[in-house]
C-alpha cells in the first residue's frame, strides 16, 4: 500500500519498502520465486566465474580497477548514488562481456562515446493472425545494439521496468529490423490487445549506454 513516511528502500522485518509509480509503498515480504531457468543459471555462473577471476588478479590490477571505479556512479536509489568499488566495476564490465560471449578483461576499458541509437520505434502488425514485431531503423543498428523485452502486458499499463535480454538487434532491411523471432523465442506470440514493451541500448567493451523504451499494442487480425 502507499505510505507517507521518510524515504526508505529495502527490507525491514517482514515488510519491504520501495518507490512506486505514485509514491512510496510498503508491502509484506513475499516468497521469492526461484525457477532456475537456463538464463538465470547462466547469469549466476557468469557471476561466479567473474568473482573467481577478481580474486586471481594481482594487487596492481585490482588497484587499477579501484582507481577507474571512482569516476563511475551507481544507479540512483532514493535520489542518491555513489561511486562504484573496484570489484563492482570489474563485475559490471566482465559479466556484461560474458553474457554476450566476449572475452573477459583484466584491465578496465575506457568508457566509450556511444553513437546514436538506430532503432526509433516499435511497430506490431497482425496479418491474418500472423503477428510481427519490427523496430523502425533509419540507420543500421550495427552488431552491438541489445534488444530487451517484457512479457505481454495489459494495454492499460503505462510503465514497465521488468525487461529481459532477447538478443542483438538484427540488421535492418528497408528501414526495419524484424525482432519477431527474438521476442517469440522468449515469450511466445503476444495475444491481440496486449501491450508489448521493448528496450534497446548499445554495448561497447562491456559498457552499456542508456536505453530507450518503445511500446506498441498488438492489433486484432486483419
Amino acid at each position: 500500500m502507499k505510505i507517507l513516511d521518510i524515504p526508505q528502500s529495502g527490507k525491514r522485518g517482514l515488510n519491504v519498502s520501495q518507490d512506486g509509480q505514485f509514491g512510496q509503498i510498503s508491502r509484506a515480504q513475499g516468497r521469492v520465486a526461484n525457477p532456475r531457468t537456463p538464463s538465470q543459471m547462466t547469469v549466476r555462473d557468469n557471476l561466479s566465474h567473474v568473482s573467481a577471476n577478481w580474486r586471481a588478479l594481482t594487487e596492481v590490477q585490482r588497484a587499477a580497477w579501484m582507481a577507474a571505479a571512482k569516476d563511475v556512479m551507481s544507479n540512483p536509489r532514493l535520489n542518491q548514488s555513489g561511486s562504484l568499488s573496484g570489484f563492482q566495476l570489474f563485475t559490471k564490465i566482465n559479466c556484461t562481456l560474458a553474457q554476450f560471449g566476449e572475452d573477459q578483461v583484466v584491465a578496465p576499458p575506457a568508457e566509450p562515446q556511444f553513437a546514436a541509437l538506430a532503432p526509433q520505434g516499435l511497430v506490431i502488425t497482425n496479418t491474418g493472425g500472423v503477428v510481427a514485431l519490427k523496430l523502425t531503423c533509419p540507420a543500421s543498428p550495427g552488431t552491438n545494439t541489445i534488444v530487451r523485452g517484457s512479457t505481454p502486458l495489459s494495454q492499460g499499463r503505462e510503465t514497465c521496468n521488468d525487461f529481459r535480454v532477447l538478443g542483438m538487434c538484427p540488421e535492418a532491411v528497408a528501414g526495419v529490423s524484424d525482432i519477431t523471432g527474438l521476442y517469440t523465442d522468449r515469450y511466445g506470440v503476444p495475444p491481440a490487445g496486449k501491450k508489448v514493451y521493448v528496450r534497446v541500448n548499445q554495448v561497447v567493451n562491456g559498457w552499456e549506454s542508456l536505453g530507450r523504451t518503445f511500446w506498441a499494442i498488438v492489433p486484432a487480425a486483419s
